[in-house]
């Protein structure tokens, strides 16, 4: 996803199958397009779209995942409380966001013959790594304080509903089992996991904010595009699974948030895909894309007085996952409220899914089954 994001192409074009196979170094990225148009570029945090960037494990996970065996590669997830009713910087992303606003105050505060582009990566709210599992252990520990717990109305902290593991589809049981989560959870368990990942998106969502006032302190609120998104989003127990590696909803559907000059309030109900942000930065910099790109600019959406509304844009969006965790490659492929998914690693093959999000939005219900009947 990381590599779609920064190239603006699928998976296949590009051949980033995982977290160890990603762009070759120097690729022309976004960024780079923008620093030779004259922007001020300063990227900060986690980028992690180049090859052998990620641990060795991630490489050998990935291409040997196909054995006939399963291997538990998680530790069970769990929720830690740190801190007091003060406490406010629970994760170390804090100091990239320290970096970025002292960039804005001092730097870009004092631009005045070229625009610029300020990228910040924040891991928040990814899990924290599990220090128990060894060395380069993935990320299995929602932690939060009491400060931010604050922000979740526990009320609205809903439980999910899980098949029983026998009508687990062999893909599912797979990932389900490499997260540790085949083993019984209480209902306090899965409440806090969720919980606490809630509040792990509510100090995210400070430190975004914390940009965005350094961002108006220097008067350039109103003059400047800023974009939140993700490369994945969080199962957090949802078809008794956590993180990502998914194809469900909860682990592929990302927020994209807009704001910048003459953007309106409004939700977007089109489908977008990570690959729409590289021709959407090319049309804000007045920058002709470059050629094949796979996504559309957003900016029809975004500023629908000024962009032609009637966009040669597909009426699907494609997601493709070929790393660890999952035991064969997954596409998803949606068009309207219907979202197939295949599953295949050469000659293996599984049965797919096949969800209507409009009368099954917690994808419980699957429509690949009944046709077979």
């Amino acid at each position: 996803s990381r590599s779609a994001l920064w190239s603006g192409l699928y998976t296949h074009v590009t051949k980033s199958w995982n977290n160890y196979k990603g762009l070759e170094r120097g690729y022309p990225t976004w960024a780079v397009q923008l620093a030779n148009a004259g922007y001020e570029t300063k990227i900060i945090g986690k980028q992690d779209y180049t090859s052998g960037s990620h641990s060795v494990s991630n490489r050998v996970e990935a291409w040997t995942r196909a054995v006939n065996f399963t291997l538990r590669q998680e530790g069970r997830p769990t929720s830690v409380l740190v801190g007091n009713g003060t406490t406010k910087r629970v994760t170390g992303d804090w100091h990239l966001v320290d970096e970025a606003t002292n960039w804005l105050t001092t730097t870009a505060a004092n631009i005045t013959d070229k625009p610029f582009l300020l990228y910040v990566g924040l891991n928040l709210p990814h899990p924290y790594g599990t220090p128990q599992e060894g060395e380069n252990a993935g990320g299995s520990t929602f932690r939060t304080s009491p400060y931010w717990l604050k922000s979740v109305d526990s009320n609205r902290v809903t439980i999910p509903t899980w098949l029983d593991l026998s009508q687990f589809h062999p893909v599912d049981y797979y990932e389900s089992a490499t997260k540790n989560c085949t083993s019984n959870f209480t209902r306090d368990e899965i409440f806090k996991v969720r919980q606490y990942y809630y509040a792990m998106c509510a100090e995210t969502d400070a430190m975004l904010g914390t940009i965005v006032d350094a961002l108006d302190r220097i008067g350039r609120a109103n003059d400047t595009y800023v974009f939140f998104s993700s490369d994945h989003g969080e199962m957090a127990m949802e078809h008794r699974q956590f993180y990502k590696m998914a194809m469900y909803e909860a682990s592929s559907h990302v927020p994209l948030v807009a704001t910048g000059p003459g953007v309106q309030p409004m939700l977007v109900q089109n489908l977008t895909q990570l690959v729409d942000i590289f021709p959407t930065f090319m049309d804000i910099a007045g920058i002709n894309h470059p050629h094949g790109l796979n996504g559309s600019s957003l900016m029809p959406f975004i500023q629908p007085n000024l962009h032609e509304k009637n966009i040669d844009r597909p009426d699907y969006i494609l997601s493709q996952y070929h790393g660890c965790n999952m035991n064969m490659s997954g596409y998803l492929l949606r068009t309207g409220n219907y979202k197939y998914v295949a599953y295949g690693n050469g000659p293996s093959q599984v049965r797919p899914h096949l969800f209507d999000l409009s009368t099954d939005p917690d994808e419980l219900s699957d429509l690949s089954l009944k046709m077979q009947t």
